[in-house]
């Protein structure tokens, strides 16, 4: 595993290998959103990553797909977040913290009453949206998603100022930077979404006014950060939360673009429907590496044998992990000398305490 070892750069940032941590929910924050000592500890176990990404971090009160979710919209969450950077960083560790906004994706019981806000109020799919809650009894499930209502212009300059504020926090909390997620049918993915998005203003119709949302969040947060601590998560032709598009290679091939002309860090080329055993990644990377110059990151079904190649090859520049680092804080430790892995536990992966989070034993 040689090129997943080696060093590699974004921007004055330097990575000590080309493992990355995913994103992954774990939802063991409280209701009020700050992360907790608990949650530093589970990410300084992980800091060997050469890159760690947070768990999606809700920039709003109105995005919540899963409950008990951290934020990054008021200050106790930034200095909630304040202790997992010092914690990572005094571990030698790099951290970009994943921000997020649900968008339509999401359930009034998690909103305090409120209805979901989306692009257009698009209703006929909500059996398909991933919205998931904590029950009485301790355990974590999924719930029914409630109708969203269509968010009028002002409501998108406010979501588009959340994610700006959610960037100053980061950096108040010494984060190295922000993933912005446009992936997994979330707000952003919504507004590009060719199905979801059906407004007939300066932000639905044509690519370029579907694209405008998050061009609008990136300039956003550069306000904040340099284009070199900003990536960008996207899932081209995910299923999940469904947010399909009419024209996938056209969509992309133009935010990749985009992206590529703002010189963003990196794109985060996440291959959703991996998950469901349906490989997508050699078309993403397709769409992605022909129009975007800078780091690409490939996640989502990949091997370690898989990712040696991609790297090797030049298709990608870092492969993120997710299972795989829940059940493997030293997982570059155990890459590096061909295992042992431990396996995770589904059962433990969504709410909880510290069982199946920071109890899973490192090699030393």
């Amino acid at each position: 595993m040689n090129a997943l070892l080696r060093p590699v750069n974004i921007g004055s940032l330097c990575l000590s290998n080309r493992i990355a941590m995913a994103p992954v929910t774990r939802a063991r924050v409280g209701s009020d959103g700050v992360p907790t000592a608990l949650t530093a500890q589970y990410y300084r176990q992980r800091a060997s990553a050469g890159l760690i990404i947070t768990e999606a971090t809700n920039v709003s009160p109105m995005s919540s797909a899963f409950e008990n979710a951290p934020g990054l919209y008021h200050s106790d969450q930034a200095a909630g977040w304040r202790e997992v950077a010092s914690a990572v960083h005094e571990a030698g560790g790099k951290l970009f913290v994943q921000l997020w906004h649900s968008g339509r994706v999401s359930s009034y019981s998690l909103l305090d009453g409120a209805a979901p806000l989306s692009p257009s109020g698009i209703n006929e799919d909500l059996g398909l949206l991933q919205v998931y809650g904590a029950l009485r009894n301790g355990y974590y499930t999924r719930i029914a998603a409630s109708p969203s209502r269509a968010m009028d212009v002002q409501e998108i300059y406010q979501a588009i100022e959340e994610f700006r504020t959610a960037a100053r926090n980061a950096v108040l909390a010494g984060i190295d930077g922000v993933e912005i997620h446009a992936a997994n049918g979330y707000l952003p993915q919504q507004f590009l979404s060719s199905h979801v998005n059906r407004r007939g203003d300066e932000f639905g119709g044509s690519l370029e006014n579907r694209a405008r949302f998050l061009r609008l969040v990136i300039e956003a947060v550069l306000e904040e950060l340099s284009a070199q601590q900003i990536g960008v998560r996207l899932s081209p032709f995910a299923l999940y939360n469904n947010a399909i598009d009419g024209d996938t290679h056209r969509t992309y091939t133009y935010v990749a673009q985009m992206l590529n002309e703002y010189g963003v860090g990196y794109v985060h080329a996440a291959d959703t429907n991996a998950w469901g055993g349906i490989k997508d990644m050699p078309q993403i990377l397709d769409i992605v590496r022909p129009n975007f110059h800078g780091m690409l990151v490939a996640n989502g079904g990949l091997t370690f044998e898989d990712a040696e190649k991609l790297i090797a090859s030049g298709r990608a520049d870092v492969v993120a992990f997710g299972r795989q680092y829940i059940a493997n804080p030293d997982l570059v430790m155990r890459v590096a000398q061909g295992g042992p892995f431990n396996e995770p536990d589904p059962s433990t992966f969504y709410g909880g305490d510290h069982v199946g989070y920071t109890d899973y034993p490192s090699l030393s």
